[in-house]
């Protein structure tokens, strides 16, 4: 049995546990996170903060054949960034660990002693080559392939022979017929009796390592569990945990299942999609609100408001307004333009805010640096920079997108070009015309220039080619109106100036 300070101490906290939530977001290591385990974990820590409650994180790494090194901690970094914040878990503290499920296999040799002696589960010899047979005969027959239950016949002295004879072996647990229905917390009553369809399943396997289910219920008991919210795939092994519950005489959890998240077109989402893992998102640009606005915002949780304007909620906003009662049953489909929509919200809402500000001009210096690494003529002024995100606020999705070649012109400076098809008066006045434009937008632009043009008798695509390789350097890209409104009219007063003839720039000081 457990040690008599540590079953105190897990008696204490039970204790506590009943008046405090405590939920639990339980990966494998086998992969990184993705939509689907995000959706996960957010709708447990919303649920755990709505109600003052504990949210632990746990490794379930017991299938240690499909690790995936650095999972683990990849995991914890991606639940960060999202605004997941861990009250327990690996590396996070909390009395009721460890939270790593392979630092607990003594745990669970003396849960199995437990239900070896109270009779509800059995030593199993069968070869993999029976079960092998047992599955193929299932097949032909158009059965759904089952254990047989052969070994659960044994006799005390046909077990101890085998055990003499160091025969492998693993454990299975006895199901029994469940007739009391599951009140899931989402579905409400579910009737599932897992003995019709299942054998006996293995709860502790030949290495000494216990399954899923096994080491779940054993886990969430100890850790003072008190709901549990998973995907709908796990709702039909709920009535196995409950009878595992019932085998160790323990109360069990509540359980909730959250509804499969689809794409848009009903398809159910896949880990072997590219564009689901949070890392893509990442990668791409989205920022971490607008994901989670997005999850939430295909699961239900909340109030339905007819007509409300799309809005970016807080982590806080989110979990004070959370309601379980309000989550969908039916699947969640994911509408990507949303998520478009969202993270235009949230870099506007960055713009509102001088700290926030900060840092959003700070990391788009950091990607033009990373796009530009040979190009030491870099227009990265703070100024600048908020004029171009205010104005692609509107746009563009991504601040990646401010990289595309199309916008170079934004942060490349045109290097030793000079104006050389306007005289130095037409230069001088075009200046000043520039200078006292008010409203400096691209439809205003191109009606003073092509005025000016005309004045000047010069020909206007000529003159906003002149233009436009003395703003960017560039031959094509946004229409040069357009680009002087883009990089607003100091900058382009600027770069004019950079570009004019010595004999221009003498004329124009002295004027």
């Amino acid at each position: 049995m457990l040690k008599i300070s540590r079953r105190l101490l897990i008696q204490q906290c039970l204790r506590h546990a009943h008046t405090q939530v405590r939920v639990r977001f339980a990966p494998s290591p086998t992969g990184h996170l993705h939509l689907g385990g995000l959706r996960t974990a957010l709708y447990n820590f919303l649920y755990a903060r709505h109600l003052g409650g504990k949210f632990l994180l746990r490794i379930e790494d017991t299938d240690q054949a499909r690790l995936v090194p650095g999972a683990s901690e990849r995991l914890v970094e991606d639940l960060l960034w999202a605004g997941i914040e861990i009250d327990e878990g690996p590396g996070f503290g909390g009395q009721l660990g460890p939270y790593v499920q392979s630092q607990r296999t003594e745990t669970y040799s003396k849960a199995i002693e437990e239900l070896l002696r109270n009779g509800t589960a059995y030593r199993c010899f069968c070869t993999e080559r029976r079960l092998d047979l047992l599955r193929k005969e299932a097949l032909r027959t158009r059965q759904v392939p089952r254990y047989d239950n052969k070994c659960r016949h044994l006799t005390p002295a046909e077990v101890d022979s085998l055990l003499a004879k160091e025969t492998p072996h693993c454990i299975r647990f006895k199901l029994t017929d469940h007739e009391e229905p599951l009140e899931d917390l989402i579905y409400g009553q579910v009737h599932h009796n897992v003995s019709d369809t299942e054998g006996d399943p293995v709860v502790m396997k030949s290495d000494q390592f216990p399954t899923y289910h096994f080491a779940n219920v054993v886990d969430d008991h100890l850790m003072g569990i008190t709901h549990v919210l998973r995907g709908v795939e796990w709702q039909i092994s709920t009535t196995k945990h409950l009878l595992l519950y019932k085998a160790f005489g323990w109360q069990p959890p509540k359980f909730g299942h959250l509804p499969l998240l689809v794409n848009a077109d009903g398809t159910k989402l896949s880990k072997r999609q590219g564009d689901i893992g949070i890392q893509h998102f990442r990668e791409r640009g989205y920022f971490p609100q607008a994901l989670v606005n997005y999850v939430v915002s295909a699961g239900g949780g909340f109030e339905h408001r007819a007509n409300a304007k799309q809005q970016l909620l807080s982590m806080r906003e989110l979990y004070e307004q959370f309601h379980i009662e309000r989550v969908n049953s039916h699947p969640s489909r994911l509408n990507p333009e949303l998520l478009d929509d969202l993270n235009r919200l949230e870099i506007v809402q960055r713009l509102s805010g001088n700290e926030s500000q900060t840092k959003l001009v700070k990391l788009v210096q950091q990607l033009v640096k990373q796009a530009y690494p040979q190009q030491p003529n870099l227009d990265l002024a703070e100024d600048h920079i908020l004029d171009v995100l205010h104005w692609s606020s509107k746009r563009l999705v991504l601040l990646q997108d401010l990289r595309s070649s199309k916008l170079s012109f934004l942060w490349v400076k045109p290097s030793d070009y000079q104006i050389k098809d306007l005289t130095a008066g037409q230069l001088a006045h075009l200046l000043q015309l520039i200078n006292a434009i008010q409203n400096f937008h691209k439809d205003e632009l191109n009606v003073k220039l092509k005025s000016f043009a005309q004045k000047e008798n010069i020909k206007f695509p000529q003159m906003m080619k002149t233009l436009r390789a003395a703003l960017s350097g560039l031959k094509e890209g946004p229409g040069v109106a357009e680009m002087m409104e883009i990089l607003g009219k100091a900058v382009t007063l600027e770069r004019l100036k950079e570009a004019l003839p010595k004999e221009s720039v003498h004329l124009e000081q002295h004027q």
